[in-house]
């Protein structure tokens, strides 16, 4: 039971940084999709794993 309450907080830490993140950069233009990739590689690899996204999503 400790596992899957560990990758619950994980999920839902995930979930709320990228929606936190959105909510701050509405006014910008900037916004990253709610979906199961991104809430897995922001729950995987944390903040570092968030920035590679945005990289991904608005650089290439």
């Amino acid at each position: 039971m400790n596992k899957l309450g560990t990758i619950l907080k994980r999920i839902v830490f995930a979930f709320g940084i990228i929606y936190g993140i959105n909510i701050m950069l509405k006014n910008v233009g900037v916004y990253l999709p709610i979906n199961i990739s991104t809430i897995t590689v922001t729950s995987f690899l944390g903040v570092p794993g968030l920035l590679s996204l945005f990289a991904i999503l608005y650089i290439l």
